[in-house]
């Protein structure tokens, strides 16, 4: 089970990974494409000046630029919308991170219960085998002595039965 946790983790961190190079790689196109434009719109207003020098009355040149500008303008505005969905999914991966956060957290404190309750199970079957362990010497000391009584017996009771056969021996014996 710690192993999956493991993985689940593994899988989020690496989803995160990603998640943070593909919004990496698109602020690097946006702001490439906002200097692009710069640039055009810097060199759009030279030319602009440059024209209203060499051709000042004409108003069809003059309704062309002001079609660049609203171009110009409209894109814009459309980079300022491609921004505002790009705020948007920042707002919604910060959220993301912040969840990943709360669950490693609680991770983390399963994992150190489990930790203790494992550490109180060591505890108890040390107890239990250190008592087993007694249990068992006590045994072993019992039929230490159990076997001494026993041979002890073993040799009063062939003492015993040499004296019936001698006393058995001499009853028999015929009287002189």
């Amino acid at each position: 089970m710690s192993r999956g946790l493991q993985m689940v983790n593994l899988a989020g961190v690496l989803i995160l990974a990603a998640v943070c190079v593909g919004q990496w790689k698109i602020n690097r196109s946006v702001n490439l494409e906002a200097n692009r434009l710069e640039k055009t719109r810097i060199e759009q207003q030279a030319r602009i000046e440059e024209q209203e020098k060499t051709i000042k009355g004409c108003m069809a040149d003059l309704d062309t630029f002001r079609e660049q500008i609203q171009t110009l303008s409209k894109s814009l505005r459309e980079s300022g919308a491609k921004a505002a969905e790009l705020e948007s999914k920042l707002a919604h991966a910060d959220a993301d991170r912040e969840q990943l956060k709360d669950s490693l957290a609680k991770w983390t404190e399963a994992v150190k219960l489990r930790d203790e309750e494992l550490t109180k199970a060591r505890d108890q079957v040390q107890k239990l085998a250190d008592d087993r362990n007694g249990a068992v010497q006590k045994f072993n000391e019992l039929a230490e002595k159990y076997n001494s009584v026993v041979q002890d017996l073993n040799k009063r009771g062939e003492e015993f039965n040499a004296l019936v056969d001698k006393y058995n021996k001499l009853a028999q014996a015929p009287a002189k």
